[in-house]
């Protein structure tokens, strides 16, 4: 089965998200921030990560570009899910090293959309 980190800082958007994810056989785990993120990451590399921009502690931006910097390693799919939708941030993700964006407010098509898109399902 494969997994999902989910890093939200809103717990509405992340219970939300497990819920589709749980429908499409993932594992998840949940982060309130990046710097939590990166923590679980450090323990167990999920296989693909579902990620807010704005957050108090560590954005997601902040984030993705500490996770794409780590030599050695495995590195999950991520996927940025956030209200951010100017093609510049869009722009600015891809370039840190995202692989797919979804705009919020988000439904269990687009997810399952995708996740299928970057070969998780």
């Amino acid at each position: 089965m494969k997994s999902c980190l989910i890093v939200d800082d809103s717990k509405t958007v992340r219970m939300v998200a497990k819920r589709i994810l749980e429908e499409l056989s993932f594992t998840t785990r949940e982060a309130r921030d990046g710097q939590e993120a990166l923590r679980l990451c450090e323990s167990e590399m999920p296989d693909a990560i579902l990620l807010d921009w704005n957050m108090p502690v560590k954005s997601g931006i902040d984030f993705l570009r500490e996770l794409r910097a780590l030599n050695g390693i495995t590195q999950p799919v991520v996927i940025f899910c956030t209200t951010e939708n100017g093609i510049t941030h869009i722009h600015e993700a891809i370039a840190a090293g995202a692989d797919e964006y979804i705009m919020k407010p988000f439904d269990s098509g687009i997810v399952e959309s995708k996740f299928t898109q970057v070969g998780l399902l």
